[in-house]
C-alpha cells in the first residue's frame, strides 16, 4: 500500500509553516549554526517503550521537506515497518546538515511516536482475536485530520503484522474514505449511526430505509437504540430473511455501559458464561476484566446472549458486530472467553496513555565523531 500524494500527514506542515510549529530552541540553534558554521550530524530516534515500527509517514514527510529545501538527508530505517522495537532501541538514524535538520525534529517526532504505539495496540488486538475482522472507527476520536491519517496508517501496520505472525483477519477497512487506501479499499465502510434509527422511529424501519437507499450493500443494523438488542435483532432478521440466510446481514451491539443488554442482569450474565465459557470467569479477574465478561454494556455474556437468541430463532448466519471500548485489554478478555464476535468496530487502538507515545531524538555524531549527552551512549551505532 502506498501513501496518496494528498496525504495531510505527509504534506503538512511545509515551507515557512514548519518554523511556526517547531520548538523555539531548535530555531535558535539553527541561527547559531548559521553564524558559526554548519556540520554533518547523525540523529538517533528512539522510544522509551516497546512499539511496532511505523515510520513511513514520518520518513515521507522528512524526504518531502528535504526536496523542497534542496538538501540531502541519509535515512537509515533500523527496524522496517511492522517490526517489533524494544524500548530505547534506535529506530532511525538520520544523517545530514545540522542547519537543516535541527528545525525538523519537533514535527518528525510528532509523526512517529503515536503511530508506533497505535500500531502496537492494533497488532495485539488482532493477534488476540485472529478470526475476528476489525473495522477502524478511530477518526471521530482524533484531534484533527493529520492524527486521523496517522492512526489509520498505524492500524494497517499492526494489522499486517498480525496477518504475518498468526494468520489474523485483522483490519479489513475503516470508517472514512480518505484513509481507506491504507486497508486496500477504495472507500470507507459503514451502515448507520444511532441517529438514523432515531430519525426512522424504529430499528426495523431504519434498516428498511438503508436497504432501499443502498440495495446492493450488506446491511449492518444497530440494535441497542431502544434497549431491545434481542427483540430488534430477531425482528430485523425476519424482515430480511434472504440477507440473513446469505450472511449479508449483521447486527451491531453498542450498548451503553450504564445498562445490561436486553434480558441480562448479573445473575443471567454469569449463567451465560457458565454455559459457554466457564473457565473464563473462574480465574482471577480484576474489576475491569470482570466487567468485560459479565458486566453492563457489551460484555462477553451479552454477545453469547444475542448469539443464542439469533440461533434459536433460526438465524445462525446473521453476523454480530461488537463495538464500544474494544481496546487491547477488552479484546484479550473476549479472546479468553472465545466470544462469538464476527466483526469489531473500534477506535480504541488509539494510545490511552499519551505520554507513552513520545518519541525522542538525540544527535550521536558530529562530523563523524561520536558524542552524546551522558547516559545516552546506548544510542551509538553498533560498528
Amino acid at each position: 500500500m502506498t501513501t496518496k500524494p494528498s496525504s495531510p500527514a505527509v504534506d503538512g506542515p511545509a515551507g515557512d509553516a514548519i518554523s511556526g510549529w517547531t520548538d523555539v530552541y531548535f530555531k535558535r540553534t539553527k541561527g547559531a549554526v548559521a553564524r558559526f558554521g554548519d556540520c554533518s550530524v547523525t540523529y538517533a530516534v528512539f522510544m522509551r517503550r516497546p512499539v511496532l515500527s511505523a515510520p513511513r509517514l514520518a520518513v515521507a514527510w522528512l524526504e518531502s521537506v528535504a526536496r523542497q529545501r534542496g538538501f540531502e538527508v541519509q535515512i537509515t530505517v533500523h527496524y522496517p515497518e511492522g517490526k517489533w522495537v524494544g524500548a530505547g532501541e534506535p529506530m532511525l538514524y538520520l544523517t545530514g546538515s545540522f542547519y537543516h535538520l535541527v528545525e525538523l525534529e519537533t514535527i518528525l517526532l510528532m509523526k512517529l511516536g503515536p503511530a508506533c504505539v497505535a500500531a502496537y495496540n492494533a497488532y495485539t488486538m488482532c493477534s488476540d482475536l485472529p478470526s475476528v475482522a476489525f473495522l477502524a472507527m478511530d477518526a471521530r476520536h482524533c484531534a484533527g485530520i493529520e492524527m486521523a491519517e496517522l492512526m489509520a496508517y498505524a492500524a494497517s501496520v499492526g494489522s499486517e503484522r498480525a496477518r504475518r505472525k498468526v494468520g489474523a483477519v485483522g483490519f479489513v477497512g475503516n470508517a472514512s474514505d480518505a484513509t481507506a487506501h491504507y486497508f486496500g479499499e477504495a472507500a470507507g465502510r459503514g451502515t448507520m449511526p444511532h441517529a438514523l434509527i432515531g430519525y426512522a422511529g424504529s430499528t426495523v424501519r431504519a434498516a428498511e430505509m438503508f436497504h432501499e437507499t443502498y440495495p446492493d450493500l450488506p446491511l449492518t443494523v444497530l440494535v441497542d437504540y431502544f434497549g431491545k438488542e434481542v427483540t430488534d435483532s430477531i425482528a430485523v432478521a425476519r424482515r430480511f430473511p434472504e440477507m440473513a440466510e446469505a450472511g449479508r446481514l449483521a447486527v451491531r451491539i453498542d450498548t451503553a455501559g450504564s445498562r445490561f443488554v436486553e434480558g441480562l442482569d448479573p445473575t443471567a450474565s454469569y449463567a451465560a458464561l457458565e454455559r459457554h465459557a466457564p473457565d473464563a470467569v473462574r480465574g482471577y479477574r480484576d474489576e475491569t476484566q470482570l466487567r468485560y465478561l459479565i458486566g453492563a454494556g457489551v460484555s462477553a455474556a451479552a454477545v453469547f446472549h444475542v448469539r443464542d437468541a439469533l440461533d434459536r430463532a433460526g438465524f445462525p448466519n446473521v453476523k454480530i458486530v461488537a463495538s464500544s471500548g474494544f481496546g487491547p485489554a477488552k479484546c484479550r478478555v473476549m479472546a479468553d472467553a472465545n466470544a462469538p464476535i464476527n466483526i469489531i468496530g473500534t477506535g480504541s487502538f488509539l494510545p490511552e496513555n499519551w505520554t507513552e507515545t513520545y518519541a525522542t531524538a538525540d544527535i550521536i555524531e558530529y562530523n563523524g565523531v561520536n558524542r552524546v549527552k551522558l547516559g545516552r551512549e546506548f544510542l551509538f551505532r553498533r560498528r
